[in-house]
C-alpha cells in the first residue's frame, strides 16, 4: 500500500518532465520564428524550468517521505 502511494507521488515527476519537454521545444520554435527575442524567450524557459523542477522535487520528497514514515 505504501508502494503504491509513492508511486502516485512520483507522478510529479513524469508531468514536470513531459512539461519542460513541451516548454523546450516551444521555446526552439519561438526563437526560430524571431531571432532578435532570444534573450527574453530564455529568460522566461529558464524561469519556468525552475518551477517545473521544483514540483518534481517536491514529488520526490513525498514519495520518500511516504515510504520512509509509513513503510
Amino acid at each position: 500500500m505504501v508502494a503504491l502511494g509513492a508511486g502516485i507521488a512520483a507522478l510529479a515527476c513524469l508531468g514536470a518532465g513531459v512539461g519542460l519537454g513541451i516548454a523546450t521545444s516551444k521555446a526552439c520554435e519561438a526563437c526560430a520564428r524571431q531571432p532578435e527575442a532570444d534573450g527574453k524567450i530564455m529568460k522566461m524557459l529558464v524561469l519556468g524550468g525552475a518551477l517545473a523542477e521544483a514540483t518534481a522535487i517536491y514529488g520526490l520528497v513525498i514519495g520518500i517521505m511516504i515510504i520512509l514514515f509509513l513503510g
